[in-house]
Formats: structure tokens, sequence, C-alpha cells
């Protein structure tokens, strides 16, 4: 990276007609008073962007607002992309139509998804969609900014980071994903209620990061001088069936909301705390595991996410964007986001040094017994112009048998991507071996489904 000015920083953001992240994004930059500039918005829905450009700018001239920034639309990649110091990526891949077919149609053959956007058939067909996207991106970036900083936060995380280096492999990409996040506030939690300690917050649970994008794992988590393993078992050993809630949510009422209860079988079946959200994890498993029928993903008490509330859901966050962009409403900037993208760009400014978990490739051995080219995530130190991947050790032998064949259908989909989304028979052979679908539907079945899937979403 060029000497950065961090009151002048030029960002390009790629999805910058967001209804959610992008004020998620706004709250955090006015909070901060070290960096500022100007935030070029990139989308292909222009009107909306053109909202978050109004909304934006309201912002920054609120009193209240110490981190002062220019929001910008630009209508062409390259207007967007020029000269800028980092790129940041948070796109949705066609509609929530598109969205409705990878979720639901797998249905048909009792296959059942609590996200769809990752693993399983859905995660698979909305590659399909997003990566031919990411490679243009990045041929852009190679074009306009080789040199600046790639955050990504758009699903499937490892397929995209993994298409942004394979199209340009000198890229500095990295994938920023908070599920980790809500793995430690549990361990905040419970040593609240096991401890006896008061004021925990995740940011005093100490981890040590193994896996993929949403099937991630701890293999080490202390608080101060406690090994957290111990007390771990003890609160799930007494808790079992009714797992763990605190604070508003509640797995009955809120969508993404759960139980922790799949974590809790999982570290009694593995010995590690899988760390990510249980609507995640349990896709990452075979299907009979957490997700056979509704029944008994109620059982596990956490929920699917219906393609319908996400429909219904962005009917308010339109309503949201114009009361916003009237000054009908404020963005509330003292509400904590529990997003780190920002801490991370100070860091690579220079401003301090940052210790967090990213997605980038394994091409620092990080986890020594996971195949080099795999998108891994792990923690990684933040510092001027680096992300040093930090060595997370070998993954346990009965979890990397999970996570293996994740990641070697992430080559078979790069590698249908790479031939221009034709091959429908290792499309096949990539539903055929994710553990969701085993036993689930003969060779026929599968192959209409992916046909009537593709021809319904590419």
């Amino acid at each position: 990276m060029k000497k950065v000015d961090a009151k002048n920083l030029k960002i390009a953001y790629i999805g910058g007609g967001s209804r959610g992240w992008a004020w998620t994004l706004m709250t955090d930059l006015a909070r901060e008073s070290e960096i500022a500039g100007t935030m070029r918005l990139y989308d292909i829905d222009v009107p909306a962007a053109q909202k978050n450009e109004i909304i934006g700018n309201r912002l920054s001239a609120r009193e209240d607002v110490v981190g002062k920034w220019k929001y910008e639309v630009k209508e062409t990649i390259g207007e967007a992309l020029k000269d800028v110091d980092f790129v940041i990526i948070s796109i949705l891949p066609k509609t929530f139509d598109e969205m409705e077919v990878d979720v639901h149609m797998p249905e048909r053959l009792g296959i059942y998804q609590s996200v769809g956007d990752t693993a399983g058939p859905g995660g698979m067909m909305r590659a399909l969609r997003t990566l031919p996207m990411f490679i243009g991106f990045a041929e852009a970036i190679k074009e306009y900014c080789p040199d600046a900083w790639v955050i990504n936060y758009t699903n499937p995380m490892s397929l995209c980071v993994k298409a942004l280096y394979t199209a340009f492999p000198k890229i500095k990409a990295f994938g920023c994903c908070h599920e980790v996040f809500g793995t430690q506030k549990v361990l905040a939690e419970i040593v609240k209620r096991e401890l006896g300690e008061k004021n925990v917050t995740k940011d005093d649970i100490n981890i040590n990061v193994q896996g993929i994008n949403h099937f991630t794992w701890f293999d080490y988590a202390t608080y101060k001088s406690v090994d957290l393993f111990p007390v771990y078992k003890k609160y799930i050993d007494e808790h079992y069936e009714e797992g763990i809630e605190f604070g508003d949510d509640n797995w009955m009422n809120s969508t993404f909301a759960c139980a922790h209860r799949v974590k809790f079988d999982l570290f009694r079946r593995f010995g590690l705390i899988a760390a990510a959200g249980d609507r995640h994890l349990a896709e990452f498993m075979p299907g009979d595991d957490y997700l056979k029928n509704p029944e008994q993903v109620t059982a596990w008490k956490f929920g699917l996410t219906t393609v319908a509330w996400r429909k219904e859901d962005l009917k308010h966050r339109l309503e949201r964007s114009e009361r916003l962009a009237k000054g009908e409403e404020e963005i509330n900037i003292h509400e904590e986001t529990g997003e780190e993208g920002v801490s991370m760009i100070k860091a690579l400014c220079g401003l301090g040094r940052k210790i967090t978990n990213v997605n980038i490739p394994n091409f620092g051995h990080q986890i020594p017994n996971l195949p080099e080219e795999a998108v891994v995530e792990t923690n990684a130190l933040f510092e001027r112009d680096e992300v040093r991947p930090l060595y997370a050790g070998p993954l346990n032998d009965n979890v990397k048998e999970l996570v293996m064949p994740h990641i070697n259908n992430h080559e078979r989909i790069m590698k249908v991507v790479l031939g221009g989304n034709k091959d429908v028979d290792l499309v096949c052979e990539a539903f055929k071996n994710d553990p969701l679908m085993k036993g689930k539907a003969n060779d026929a079945e599968i192959k209409q489904l992916v046909t009537d899937m593709m021809r319904a979403t590419l």
C-alpha cells in the first residue's frame, strides 16, 4: 500500500446500495475520529446507492458525528475503484427470488436448509451466480487499484475469497465474518454464570480459531488464567437440554437466534467448541443430524430462515431507507454494531495493531493439515499494510473429516465457474458429496434438481 493519509482515505463500496449493512458501516465510520475521507458507492441499483449517498452525507453533517466522510455515487466500477485505498464488497447476487430457489426447491427431496447461502445445495447454487461477478471484481481491482486492501462480506465467504485470489493472485483480500464473535459472547455469558464474574465481554475471551467460514472451531479458549473447556463442559452437562439464551434474543421469536444446543452437541461429539451460529453449523453436518425436518429443527431450538421472511424484512428496510433519506429517522450512532471492519482499516493504516479472525487462503499453512489452496478461517494480526495469519495448528482429525467434503466441493464449484457454468455433471457430483444431501436422493433426482435450480437462478 502506498503511504495513506488516514484523514483523507478513499474507499470503494461495491454493493453501496445496501439497505442494511451500509448503514452499519456508516455508523462505525461516524464514531471513529482517527480516519476520514471519501466513500464511493457503486451498485447496479443506482437509485439505491443514491439513497445511501443522501443518508451518509446527512449523517456526516450531524454535530455529534466525529468521523467525517463524503459519500458519492459512481456509476461505473472503474470510477469507483480508481486509486482507492480500500475496497469493500457486500452484494446480494441477483434477488431473493433466486435465493428462494436456493433455499426451498431442495425441500422437494426432503433437504432442509436453515440459511442456504454457504453450504448445501443453496450455498453451491448461490456460488455459481456470485463467483463470476467476483472474478470480474478482481480483474477490475487489478486494473484500477492493485495495491488496495479488499474486504469481503459476501457469502459464500470462502468461495468469494477464493475467486478473488484465483482471478488476481496478488490481490490483498480477506473475508470478514462476525459469527465467531457470537460464540465468544456465549463463553462470556457462561463465565458470568459459572465463575461469578461481572462485566465480561467477548473481548475478554481469548480463542484460537480453526476451520472454514461458518464452520469454525475453537481448540483453545481462556478467560484470564482460566481454561474455559472444563467450564464449558460443566455448563453443557448441566444445561444440555435447555441450551443457553441471554439478552433479548429468544430462538422462538427471532429468525437468527438459537439456544446453542447444536454447539453443545458438537462439543460432546468432537471435543472442540463449534464457533458459529447453530443455523450455519447444522448445514455443514449430515442432513439427518439436525435438519431432518422442521420438527427436528425445533427440537434443537433454532429456526429455518425462510426467504418469505427475508422478503418481508426487505420491505421494512426499504421503508426505513425512505425515512432515513428524508430525515424522518436518524441513525443511532451510540448503539454498538458488533462489527470490526473499521478497526481493521485503522490497523492497516498503521493506527495500532489488531488480532481478529479472517478468511484467507491457507498459503501460510496456518492450518497445516488442510490444503494450501483452501480458504480457511483463523486469527490474523493486522498492522500497517499487513495481514499476518497466525498459526492455528492442525485440525482435530475427526473435525477435519467433517470439513474436507466442503473444501473438496469448493474446488468442484470453482472449476464449474471457470468453465462457464456449463458442467452440470460436476455440479451433480458436488451435490452428491455434500453431507446434507447424503442418502436423500438417487442420481436421477439429483440431476433433475441441479438442472431445475440452474435453469431458475443462473
